[in-house]
C-alpha cells in the first residue's frame, strides 16, 4: 500500500518545479520557518524570500532557522499580516508565493488564520504571481475555524483555475492542498484531485 504524499511535501515538489535561484519568492505564513528556509535555498544567493507572519514567535523561531541555515541574508522578515503582500511586492514580481493556513505549531491554537484576510492575502498573492508563477495554499478543516476558512479558500480559487488535491480515506477532516498557477487563471475550470492510499 502507497503512503499519499502529504500535501506540504506536494507543495514543496510543485514549488521546485517553478522557482530558480535568482527568484523572489513569498512565505506568507512562516511560522516555524520550514517553507522559508525551502524557499530560501531555492532563490540562491541572487533571489529573495519575503516572509510574513503576525505572531513574533514565529519571526523568532524563522529568524533563528535560517540564521542556522546560513540564509538569513536572502529573506525579508515582515512581522505582520500577510494581508500586505502588495505593500511588499510588485505587481507580477513573484514566482511562487506559499500559504500554510491554520495555527503555529507549539504555539497558540487559538491565534488562527482568518478567513476574511486570507481571502485578502491571496487577492494580493495573485495580484504579485509572475505570469507562469505558482501560489499553493495547504488547508486545514480539522480545527475550529479551519473548516470555514478551507470552504471559502476552495470557492475563491475555484474562480481562479485551481486544482485541489484532497484525501478522502481519513476519519477526521485531513489537510489539502490547493494550488493556482498564474496561467491557468482565466482559461481553467477548478478539478478537484482525489489522492487515496
Amino acid at each position: 500500500m502507497t503512503v499519499p504524499e502529504r500535501p506540504t511535501a506536494r507543495a514543496h515538489r510543485e514549488v521546485a518545479a517553478v522557482l530558480r535561484e535568482g527568484d523572489l519568492a513569498i512565505d506568507a505564513t512562516a511560522g516555524n520557518g520550514h517553507d522559508t528556509v525551502f524557499l530560501a535555498k531555492l532563490v540562491g544567493e541572487a533571489g529573495e524570500v519575503i516572509a510574513f507572519d503576525v505572531q513574533e514567535q514565529a519571526i523568532v523561531s524563522t529568524r533563528e532557522r535560517l540564521a542556522a541555515e546560513g540564509l538569513l541574508d536572502r529573506v525579508k522578515l515582515v512581522h505582520g499580516s500577510h494581508g500586505s503582500i502588495a505593500k511588499h511586492a510588485a505587481a507580477k514580481s513573484v514566482a511562487a508565493v506559499m500559504f500554510n493556513l491554520g495555527y503555529l505549531p507549539g504555539g497558540d491554537h487559538a491565534v488562527i488564520t482568518r478567513t476574511e484576510e486570507t481571502l485578502q492575502a491571496l487577492d494580493g498573492a495573485l495580484e504579485a504571481l509572475r505570469s507562469g508563477g505558482l501560489l499553493t495554499i495547504v488547508c486545514y478543516p480539522g480545527h475550529e475555524g479551519g473548516d470555514q476558512e478551507s470552504a471559502a479558500v476552495v470557492a475563491w480559487a475555484e474562480q481562479r483555475g485551481a486544482e485541489v488535491f484532497r484525501r478522502v480515506d481519513t476519519l477526521k477532516p485531513a489537510p489539502f492542498l490547493v494550488l493556482v498557477r498564474s496561467v491557468d487563471i482565466l482559461s481553467t475550470p477548478c478539478r478537484q484531485d482525489v489522492d487515496t492510499p
